[in-house]
């Protein structure tokens, strides 16, 4: 067996997408965003050939803004698309500010008689906002329908809602439970949708469809999301489920790893002649970054082909997902797939029974944290839907010495819910105490924004960030600087061992920098597994550099790149 040697380099330039511009003669055009590159077809890549016509100049695509370039005179001449060209993106908002129109039949604004509450009124508060009402209509039907509709407090609705229940022997109509409902599921408050669909369920035989909606929305962030599929059905005998009704099954099926029921539910949209949501063709292209399945990567490949047919274009987030599904795991030396950092199904489930028993309910080094503490958080993590980055508040606020720890935690917490990240923050009591260091105004700040636990002052914080992390699913973060290598070490075999570290490696992520007035930035999270792989006719080996120190918890950055010679 022979052998050529492709190449020994940094990580960094091994995986490293090399751009090739058009011009003479054949090149090779990649699908997305900003570079042209050459698209393997191995597994997951396929080749598009084209042919360039002569003295064609190199084309650029950038996906932040459109742009061409016209040949005039043997010269590039760059037009914007902030140009009047009829087909650019932009084109028709810049011609309707160009020529607005005309205001003269335009309504005026319904002023409010009142204004809604920021906080939960007791029974004599409610009683005095119906007096100053002056509308017409009836006032628990307005008050509720502005409340979903300005997303105010599930506190403040709820506090409605027990006012209403008062004067009506404990009943609630249908209509504000479903109002409530809207709030509860824009907020996602899992426990409090669960409890409406109690009541729902013992009240009326059968809901309309926007009831059912909410509560299909509502149950797939729970554990009893297979439930939303039930009510999925009940739809079905009345009428055709809406795109989005199936678009919420789907990406709970994919959150729960259950990828047959969301092919199957794909399937099932196409065949009513829906037209997919773009943020459920998305979620596949999530969730197949994680999958090294043939089967799978070909029914991506037919999305790809059905956004074709149908003239749909990604939105950027959507391009992004597209991109890094095609680029994960590949060598650039050879086009083969690397084995993915992040654990199939079974591994997943198996490393986080382990860890359950070995580590949280197990650990010596967990005996500061008293049993009730830790089933109080283990309520309020099943209580609430799953998470998408856990942050161990203390550890992150202590990272930079010189900035006040409650502005350094806020600033992260910030930054992350602009993303529309659904947060946990997990911190000590003592953090909520006014000090210089904890600003009570910037912790607020925090639990408005992010889902917050703060333990004992004596309790271990890590605990309670493996446990919420691992019951969120495969595809939640966390946030520390805790390398978890006592954790690592209380697990029992070689085999757990490897595969926490596999998992902490996917899913930790580490704060690199942060900048004054640019945010926090993070450590790159790897793709691939760092060990040594084959696939019988190429091998992947990972090495140590002659006089490069590297800790046990620590991986190897140059690769050798080697296959058969043909």
């Amino acid at each position: 067996m022979t052998f050529c040697l492709s190449g020994i380099g940094s990580f960094a330039k091994l995986w490293k997408s090399n751009p090739v511009l058009l011009g003479r003669g054949h090149s090779y055009l990649s699908l997305f965003l900003t570079d042209f590159c050459g698209i393997r077809n191995q597994q997951r890549w396929f080749s598009l050939k084209t042919v360039s016509p002569q003295n064609t100049k190199a084309t650029d695509l950038q996906i932040a803004k459109a742009r061409y370039l016209r040949k005039d005179e043997g010269s590039n001449k760059q037009v914007s698309s902030d140009s009047s060209h009829l087909f650019l993106a932009g084109a028709a908002k810049k011609r309707s500010q160009m020529n607005p129109q005309s205001k003269d039949h335009a309504l005026p604004p319904v002023k409010n008689t009142i204004e809604l509450p920021t906080k939960p009124l007791n029974s004599k508060e409610w009683d005095k906002l119906k007096e100053d009402f002056k509308g017409k209509v009836n006032f628990e039907s307005w008050i509720s329908s502005q409340m979903a509709q300005c997303h105010s407090s599930v506190d403040v609705a709820k506090s409605l809602l027990a006012w209403v229940a008062a004067k009506n022997n404990g009943i609630v109509g249908y209509d504000l439970l479903v109002k409530y409902l809207h709030l509860c599921v824009f907020h996602k408050q899992t426990s409090e949708v669960i409890d409406v669909y109690e009541i729902m369920k013992a009240r009326y035989k059968s809901l309309e469809p926007e009831a059912n909606t909410l509560l299909i929305r509502g149950l797939i962030h729970s554990d009893r999301w297979r439930e939303a599929l039930l009510l999925l059905e009940d739809i079905k005998k009345v009428m055709t489920p809406s795109r989005k009704n199936y678009s919420d099954c789907i990406q709970g099926a994919l959150l729960h790893q259950d990828v047959n029921i969301a092919w199957n539910l794909y399937q099932e949209l196409l065949a009513h002649d829906l037209i997919p949501m773009l943020e459920t063709l998305k979620a596949f292209f999530d969730f197949g970054k994680d999958i090294e399945d043939d089967h799978y990567s070909k029914k991506l490949l037919d999305i790809l082909l059905y956004l074709r047919n149908n003239h749909l274009y990604p939105g950027e987030s959507f391009a992004h997902s597209i991109k890094t599904w095609f680029e994960s795991g590949q060598c650039s030396g050879c086009g083969k797939t690397i084995e993915s950092i992040h654990l199939s199904p079974e591994e997943y489930e198996f490393l986080k029974g382990k860890i359950m028993r070995d580590v949280i309910d197990g650990g010596d080094q967990y005996k500061k944290t008293t049993p009730w503490e830790l089933k109080r958080f283990k309520n309020f993590v099943k209580s609430c839907p799953p998470f998408d980055i856990v942050i161990d508040g203390l550890n992150v606020a202590k990272m930079f010495p010189k900035a006040r720890e409650s502005q350094v935690l806020l600033e992260l917490v910030s930054q992350l819910a602009k993303q529309n990240l659904r947060l946990l923050v997990l911190g000590r009591k003592h953090m909520l105490k006014k000090s210089p260091r904890w600003r009570k105004d910037e912790m607020e700040m925090v639990r408005e924004q992010a889902s917050c636990f703060f333990a004992d002052n004596i309790s271990e914080d890590d605990p309670f960030l493996l446990y919420a992390t691992l019951h969120s699913g495969n595809h939640c973060k966390f946030v520390t600087k805790d390398l978890m290598r006592d954790h690592k070490a209380c697990l029992s075999d070689s085999k757990t061992q490897h595969l926490f570290f596999k998992w902490q490696q996917g899913h930790q992520l580490a704060i690199r920098n942060k900048f004054p007035g640019s945010g926090i930035t993070f450590q790159h999270i790897l793709s691939h597994d760092t060990v040594v792989q084959t696939t019988g006719d190429s091998w992947h080996i990972p090495y140590d550099e002659d006089l490069v120190e590297r800790y046990s918890y620590e991986v190897p950055t140059k690769w050798l790149c080697l296959h058969r010679k043909t």
